[in-house]
């Protein structure tokens, strides 16, 4: 009987979690203005994906608003199904040949200083859609080559010499997310690995890229195992970390399990920059993958 108890009590909590009201370090106001319309405009003629939109991310008012947007190529269909993303999975189109030159023309076009760049999981195909990337930077840098880039990437299932296209490349940044500590990443990222992920950013850095990496916190995660992360980042020579709340996209997805206070990501941050040596820490209750990118130049 007390277990049963136990048991109704454990479960009553767990649902408390899943429906718990944001707090208000979390709200955000709607996307407005001048700015974020005409970018609104631009994706739209251009049929471009933006993570902005398929990620429901909270900052996408203050980036189209202050005329700036992450691009995401290779289609918005994943071939992946991690538990925490609202881009849609499924069976992906052919990779259009000629999205390199249409982000190209959007960077132009809104006079871009400096762009993220990431995609969907496409391991339907050989190259991972690694030719594509190269295609869409070199596309960039023809017609605005002033601007710099950052590259959000997948792993490519450790197909190394896909890896080795966009270390060839060269952009400016090279990220890759890890996304969660060790213990829930089978959970998270079904399809993924822990240390295929740091595998990936080894050979980065061992490259010659500026390396960046993320984790969402929320899922159940204690402090000792985000700091072991933040560890095994360094290990690995990653020179850039953001940390940031998870929140939950739909029903589907797995519920927030913790609401992080804006000190605790503080700390985090300290730690990071104080004691772990990385160059630069965005951690935030709001803090995405590309918040900021521009700032972690140098």
């Amino acid at each position: 009987m007390a277990q049963k108890k136990q048991s109704n009590i454990l479960e009553d909590q767990k649902t408390e979690r899943k429906f718990a009201k944001k707090p208000s370090w979390l709200k955000v106001k709607l996307p407005t203005g001048k700015e974020y319309t005409k970018v609104r405009k631009l994706v739209s003629e251009h049929k471009l994906h933006t993570i902005c939109e398929s990620g429901n991310c909270p900052n996408m008012g203050e980036c189209w608003g202050a005329g700036t947007a992450t691009f995401m190529i290779l289609g918005n269909i994943c071939t992946r199904s991690c538990g925490f993303c609202a881009v849609k999975t499924g069976r992906p189109l052919p990779a259009d040949l000629e999205e390199p030159m249409r982000v190209a023309n959007s960077v132009k076009l809104m006079t871009v200083k400096h762009c993220v760049i990431t995609s969907v999981d496409r391991d339907d195909l050989k190259d991972g859609g690694s030719i594509i990337w190269v295609e869409t930077v070199n596309a960039v840098r023809k017609l605005s080559p002033t601007t710099t880039m950052e590259t959000l990437i997948p792993d490519f299932k450790g197909d190394w010499d896909n890896l080795q296209r966009i270390i060839d490349v060269a952009p400016e940044i090279v990220s890759h997310n890890l996304e969660t500590v060790r213990r829930l990443t089978k959970q998270v990222r079904i399809q993924a690995k822990y240390d295929r992920s740091l595998e990936a950013l080894r050979r980065l850095k061992e490259g010659g890229m500026k390396t960046k990496s993320g984790i969402m916190l929320g899922l159940g995660e204690t402090e000792e195992e985000v700091f072991e992360s933040m560890a095994d980042l360094r290990a690995v020579g990653c020179d850039i970390l953001t940390l940031g709340q998870y929140l939950q996209p739909t029903p589907k997805h797995l519920p927030v399990v913790d609401f992080i206070t804006p000190e605790q990501f503080k700390k985090y941050k300290d730690v990071g920059l104080n004691e772990m040596g990385f160059r630069f820490v965005e951690s935030g209750p709001l803090v995405r993958s590309s918040y900021h990118a521009e700032k972690h130049l140098f």
